[in-house]
């Protein structure tokens, strides 16, 4: 079944796709990423009124939800974008007070969730024995600018989320291959908390679904970009003096590439649906959606590379971009595996 987009959800998506095209083309990108200058497309989304699409007016945003949310993860993987900063901004804000949302949303704090980027968020709290808050939490996305730090913590009061200034700590970038995300380790050596607030399972169980469905939208939105740059090389590179595309491998090959994107069309965004209708399996239609979108988006990935041959692994052409995004995209917030397991678990109404 394909699911369908509403009119007015169709002509937001194509006002971003036409708003990166034309403030961040592939080019561009690549001398951010040489320059070390990713957060700048945070700020342009500030600046310009779409950090706010997806969250409530009341807090400082544009009104929509995680649908909206999604589309734009979809964009901005079709434009290979650096959104480290947007993304874990997305992603910490179920577990946000209202100031706080509006302080994030107006670009005055920068809230960032402390956990592993290789893994699905779950609960995995640092001790907090006394006033002070020591360990290490290795690959968190966008921790790089940050102005506090949401950690889980477990003590004597039980567990909670304590604000922790990202001044009191020690973040160190970490290497990706894919150059348009960032991740970093931060060291918490007796850091004070300013605060910390009971821990809510129901809003980290959010904040789990939105990793899911988010990571799906953009390895989709990569995912349709790699079929298009496909076909087009298909119909411009010439073997045995006839055009590739002329030969049935590449047809066929082109043909399952538009196979799974649609299929991850309908899985990616009915997740994000599920979660702004608040069904009661939504966490599970998210986990199908990381499961699947993810792992077929990187094979996708290498039928293009063979595709284009040689020219794919150039750094001046722009497949490797998207080649490396959706490769990723595959582990990052967890492996096709373990989102399985997870949907077995509910299946069978076991713990995960």
């Amino acid at each position: 079944m394909h699911w369908e987009l509403s009119e007015e959800h169709e002509m937001f998506a194509t006002a971003l796709r036409e708003w990166v095209s034309a403030k961040y083309s592939t080019e561009k990108v690549r001398r951010l990423v040489d320059d070390g200058d990713a957060d700048s497309f945070g700020r342009a989304l500030i600046e310009e009124g779409w950090w706010g699409v997806g969250y409530p007016e009341d807090a400082g945003g544009q009104g929509g939800g995680v649908l909206e949310l999604a589309l734009a993860a979809r964009e901005f993987g079709r434009g290979a974008v650096p959104d480290s900063q947007w993304l874990a901004a997305a992603l910490v804000a179920p577990l946000l007070t209202e100031t706080e949302l509006a302080r994030q949303l107006s670009g005055e704090t920068r809230f960032v969730l402390a956990v592993r980027a290789d893994r699905a968020p779950a609960w995995r709290p640092l001790p907090a024995p006394g006033p002070g808050i020591s360990g290490r939490v290795g690959q968190v996305l966008g921790a790089t600018g940050a102005d506090v730090f949401l950690v889980p913590v477990t003590g004597t009061g039980g567990d909670g989320l304590a604000r922790v200034a990202a001044a009191d700590t020690v973040v160190t970038a970490d290497d990706l291959l894919d150059r348009t995300r960032a991740i970093a380790t931060i060291d918490f050596t007796e850091a004070t908390a300013t605060e910390i607030i009971p821990a809510d399972p129901v809003a980290f169980d959010r904040v789990s679904a939105l990793a899911a469905a988010l990571t799906a939208a953009d390895a989709l939105g990569a995912a349709e970009r790699m079929l298009e740059l496909s076909v087009e090389y298909s119909k411009q590179r010439k073997q045995f003096g006839r055009f590739i595309g002329s030969f049935q491998a590449v047809q066929h090959a082109c043909a399952q590439m538009l196979v799974t994107v649609e299929a991850g069309f309908s899985s990616a965004l009915y997740a994000a649906a599920a979660i702004d209708a608040g069904l009661e399996d939504a966490g599970t239609f998210a986990a199908v959606a990381k499961a699947q979108v993810t792992a077929t988006a990187a094979e996708l990935a290498d039928s293009a590379l063979t595709v284009h041959g040689a020219i794919g692994y150039t750094w001046e052409h722009d497949l490797h971009l998207f080649y490396k995004r959706t490769k990723l995209d595959r582990p990052l917030f967890g492996t096709p595996q373990a989102w399985n397991e997870r949907i077995a678990a509910a299946l069978l109404d076991v713990s995960a």
